[in-house]
């Protein structure tokens, strides 16, 4: 019996040339987008993937154009909505409920972390939220640049770059702090 039907692969590619990030890796599982990583190198991401995801076999990614093609549309300015598969299932309950709650602030908006809380139906847990967000394997598609803190300012980004890209990429989107 051949058991290599049985272990998931993942397919993997790079977007380059764009702007804010100039280099955007990329990976998916036969369910959907899986990793985002952006200004690292494909090595390093790819040994971040194995490390994550340790039973899956990587592989280059024919037949990821259309996540090649939104993403370049975001970073462009040309899309302000995402409509691809995501695969958040490596995730605890908790994560997904908060990046389901992040991928719904709209293009151009904010959100607190505690009104990300409050959405989720846990109001105290804004401390959690921040470190769900800080963990969210999909940035940009699942926007948590958009999460900020309750007084307005920034708050944290663990993305490559730190505050500086959560500042460009709400530059980006003419964000105007609102909240939801």
């Amino acid at each position: 019996m051949d058991h290599s039907s049985l272990i998931p692969v993942l397919r993997h590619t790079t977007l380059t040339d764009v702007p804010i990030l100039d280099v955007v890796q990329l990976a998916a599982s036969e369910r959907g987008l899986i990793a985002i990583a952006y200004n690292t190198s494909a090595e390093i991401f790819l040994m971040q993937l194995v490390q994550t995801h340790q039973h899956a076999l990587v592989s280059q990614g024919d037949g990821m154009t259309i996540e090649l093609t939104q993403l370049r549309e975001y970073l462009c300015g040309t899309r302000t909505q995402f409509s691809l598969p995501l695969d958040l299932r490596h995730l605890t309950k908790f994560q997904r409920q908060v990046l389901k709650a992040v991928v719904n602030v709209p293009h151009g908006e904010t959100c607190s972390y505690g009104e990300i809380a409050a959405l989720i139906g846990r109001p105290n847990a804004a401390r959690a939220v921040g470190g769900a967000n800080a963990r969210n394997p999909l940035p940009i598609v699942i926007p948590c640049h958009r999460i900020i803190a309750a007084d307005g300012s920034l708050g944290g980004y663990s993305g490559q770059g730190g505050l500086r890209t959560k500042r460009r990429l709400l530059k980006l989107e003419r964000v105007q702090r609102v909240h939801c």
